[in-house]
């Protein structure tokens, strides 16, 4: 059954993916890549985590405009990877982040297609970071399984979670393969299953506050501090 939050794969990608303009004025551009948790979907777009993370970066001495984001709700690797080549940003970009897959792993899609377009998405972001793996960062899927969405349409919190491991293994993998750098935030999901926004489903903006704390050093180490 498809309910309302995969319902932007109906929409044409081209009205999905619109990035934002590049930013004016500053030495380090940020491209974000990803699904509804890198969109934003039902918080402001101050709250979404990659409008946090580059405010972060300022404060931390950094100077960094405000990212474009390549991201819709229920987006798969698949959606992703056609946004991309639709939109067509223009590297080079000093910072490149990937959060893809809860819907690759919701619809049932395979884990060896998941594999398959990860890397591709993966290798894309380097080239896009100038040809420097270093400056990608791969964060992991979080668990929806715990959310009150999954409660209200019976999903099995034990299965859902043993999917995203596997998924979350398969990136980690690859991107370790690849000489990338990734964030496990996925145990924050687990831990903090009240921080919820009011869909019921996706993170509020404090939720992805404890992400950008978590990706921050991760993101200084890319960006040469």
């Amino acid at each position: 059954m498809r309910i309302w939050f995969w319902m932007c794969l109906t929409l044409r990608l081209t009205a999905c993916a619109k990035p934002q303009p590049i930013p004016e004025n500053h030495s380090i551009r940020y491209l974000a890549l990803g699904d509804s948790y890198t969109s934003g979907e039902s918080v402001d777009e101050s709250a979404r985590w990659p409008v946090q993370l580059a405010g972060a970066l300022r404060n931390a001495g950094f100077d960094f405009g405000d990212p474009i984001i390549i991201a819709e709700t229920g987006w798969t690797t698949g959606d992703l990877t056609d946004a991309i080549e639709q939109s067509d940003p223009q590297p080079p970009f000093g910072l490149v982040t990937l959060l893809i897959g809860v819907n690759n792993q919701y619809q049932g899609r395979s884990e060896d297609e998941y594999r398959t377009q990860f890397v591709a998405l993966l290798n894309r972001s380097i080239e896009l970071a100038g040809g420097k793996p270093g400056h990608v960062v791969v964060l992991s899927i979080p668990d929806w399984g715990i959310t009150p969405f999954a409660r209200r349409t019976g999903a099995s919190p034990t299965a859902v979670a043993a999917a995203i491991d596997r998924f979350n293994a398969i990136n980690q993998a690859e991107t370790k393969k690849a000489g990338a750098r990734y964030v496990d935030i996925t145990p924050i999901s687990r831990n903090h299953p009240d921080l919820i926004a009011d869909d019921g489903l996706h993170p509020s903006r404090e939720m992805y506050a404890r992400w950008v704390e978590s990706a921050l050093p991760v993101v200084e180490a890319a960006l040469g501090r």
